[in-house]
């Protein structure tokens, strides 16, 4: 007959066991992701996160389904804000953002929950590209005619938007009369209302630049590609992988073709600003604030795995036109929260920018 201390033993070793089995275990095991995808759906920030989720399942321990959640508006403010004040904390809620980083760095305060907090999983480099009607007057032939436009109407998503405020820039740097058309929920949107001509210039990623604006209204004719915006330290005439194979040059080479001189000056100085953290960090894939370490680093092991996925390659350069290469580390979170801060006199400057582009 068994001892009551016997029974105790036994029953506390089996506790162990379990115990044991249960650390082992991967720790998406038996879980559900949802990724939160920032913008609307259809247009470049939710193709890529579509993408990845397809993807990024198979790479991670324990290979929990992802489900993905557009969570538009308030150019990206929404998704962002939900994720660090209502997802729950334990790693299930992932968010796939695009803007983010810009957005905090130019107004932190918009932010209930500190950005910083957050914790960043990866990032991506990106740019976008300019395109224009080419019946804008007195006729689009090449990007240069640009100078010579009259009547342009630019749309964007928001008057803080990054790439509204670096397409904004650029038209005041080449000294372009236009109006300002923002408040677009996403790129779909803005794309149908530069097809009505309700505006006649936009900016938009390259997926869906690939994907829908060359093969639907540039190689028809309706619209050309005036530049993309390079990052302010890459070397010219070196495009940016994304835009590879397209007949584009960066804003600095168009500027310099027209104007003889490289760009400078105060506007120059904004544009660099907001360039340098939206070309570094255009995409990032974020869990909200005081989620367990376990669940981050499992996120960021899978996320380079897909770094060197074929099939994810294959089908990247199918969909979007490049393969987007993601960087992940222990110190991901030490380079992102230190590239959210610009001096106080440039966030002042642009500030007083983004007000005088809503009327």
């Amino acid at each position: 007959m068994l001892t009551l201390r016997a029974v105790v033993v036994g029953f506390c070793a089996a506790l162990v066991c379990i115990s044991h089995a249960s650390a082992d275990e991967p720790y998406y095991k038996g879980k559900r992701l949802s990724l939160i995808v920032n913008f609307a759906a259809g247009g470049p920030t939710d193709i890529e996160g579509r993408l990845l989720a397809k993807h990024l399942a198979r790479h991670i321990d324990g290979q929990p389904a992802i489900i993905v959640q557009n969570m538009d508006g308030a150019g990206g403010m929404i998704g962002a804000g939900y994720l660090g004040e209502v997802a729950p904390r334990d790693g299930t809620t992932l968010g796939y953002f695009t803007g983010s980083a810009w957005r905090y760095a130019s107004n932190p305060e918009r932010f209930r929950v500190d950005f910083r907090r957050y914790e960043f999983v990866a990032y991506q480099p990106g740019t976008s590209v300019a395109y224009m009607r080419t019946d804008v007057p007195p006729g689009i032939k090449e990007a240069s005619d640009i100078v010579k436009a009259t009547g342009v109407v630019a749309g964007g998503l928001g008057a803080e938007n990054s790439k509204d405020l670096l397409l904004r820039l650029a038209l005041d740097m080449l000294g372009v009369p236009y109006k300002y058309v923002t408040s677009y929920r996403g790129s779909q949107g803005a794309r149908l209302a530069l097809q009505q001509n309700e505006i006649n210039m936009y900016a938009e990623s390259p997926p869906s630049y690939r994907a829908v604006v060359e093969p639907s209204l540039v190689r028809e004719g309706k619209a050309i590609g005036l530049w993309y915006d390079a990052n302010p330290n890459a070397e010219i005439g070196h495009p940016a992988r994304q835009v590879e194979g397209l007949p584009l040059v960066s804003f600095v080479e168009l500027y310099k073709k027209i104007k003889g001189e490289l760009p400078s000056g105060q506007l120059w100085d904004a544009y660099r600003t907001v360039l340098t953290i939206n070309s570094a960090m255009q995409r990032q894939i974020v869990l909200p604030p005081g989620v367990p370490q376990a669940a981050v680093a499992a996120l960021r092991t899978a996320v380079l795995k897909l770094n060197d996925d074929k099939e994810h390659a294959d089908e990247a350069m199918r969909v979007i036109g490049f393969v987007p290469e993601w960087v992940a580390g222990p110190d991901t979170n030490k380079e992102v929260r230190a590239a959210l801060t610009i001096s106080p006199e440039m966030r002042a400057f642009i500030a007083d920018y983004v007000k005088r582009g809503v009327k």
